[in-house]
């Protein structure tokens, strides 16, 4: 587990456009943390760095919006999600297998079918700013995060 103190939206923004030019296809981000803290900040600046110039909203409603870019981007808001067997209905093993990158909010909601190596990643408010956790599952994300803090 490693933290990171982002002092403002400008570092968050930083180190998510970081994030997105090291993730390769198949890469599985599980958000989660306070509401209003950034994830879909962090989102917007992975989808910069993936190649993707359309405005990322967050999906509230709709659970999954899809964007092109050099990777394909998947990027799910599941805080409405009763349960994980809805995502089945809406194709989520699908996305999770296909050659994209999977962004998930509120991941924590739908932890049991989430794949065994992924990237949680903890955005919560601290004093002055935001505190940003990443808790790599799996070899390859350990590096990932190994590289990003370089």
């Amino acid at each position: 587990m490693e933290k990171l103190f982002l002092e403002n939206e400008n570092k968050t923004k930083e180190i998510g456009y970081k994030l997105g030019k090291l993730l390769k296809k198949g890469s599985v981000l599980c958000l989660k943390g306070d509401l209003g803290a950034g994830k879909t900040t962090l989102t917007q600046s992975i989808a910069k760095g993936l190649g993707i110039d359309e405005h990322i909203t967050s999906p509230t409603f709709t659970i999954v919006n899809e964007y092109d870019g050099q990777i394909p981007l998947y990027h799910f808001d599941v805080y409405r999600i009763g349960s994980s067997d809805e995502m089945y209905d809406i194709g989520f093993d699908e996305y999770i297998n296909k050659e994209g990158v999977c962004i998930i909010e509120w991941a924590n909601i739908i932890e049991d079918i989430i794949p065994k190596e992924c990237l949680w990643i903890e955005i919560n408010y601290v004093k002055e700013g935001r505190e940003i956790i990443f808790l790599p599952k799996g070899k390859e994300y350990e590096k990932i995060v190994k590289e990003l803090l370089k």
